[in-house]
């Protein structure tokens, strides 16, 4: 059953036109990124703990409260996701 997630998630994308499964990497960071616990909890539902897994593991960017959230929910340390690789290979300002 195709998961019926809020339309803030995908403010910016026809969600009607948009196919979750084709571009299933793009939906499921952007549930994680701006979802409550509802829709994180119909995207696992919908993909599986291992495709979730797999993309937020290999997605380029998170937020960093995004990413220790992601890492608690996949069971899996920060430093093994893409995202926090790429931060630490481009530092950026010191946050004063």
């Amino acid at each position: 059953m195709k998961p019926t997630f809020d339309k803030r998630i995908f403010w910016d994308v026809n969600f009607e036109k948009l196919d979750i499964d084709d571009k299933a990497d793009f939906v499921i960071s952007r549930v994680f990124e701006r979802g409550d616990i509802e829709d994180i909890r119909q995207c696992r539902r919908y993909y599986g703990d291992e495709r979730v897994k797999k993309s937020l593991l290999n997605v380029k960017f998170l937020p960093e409260h995004t990413m220790i959230f992601a890492a608690a929910i996949i069971d899996k340390n920060i430093t093994e996701f893409t995202c926090y690789k790429n931060r630490q290979l481009n530092p950026g300002l010191f946050p004063y």
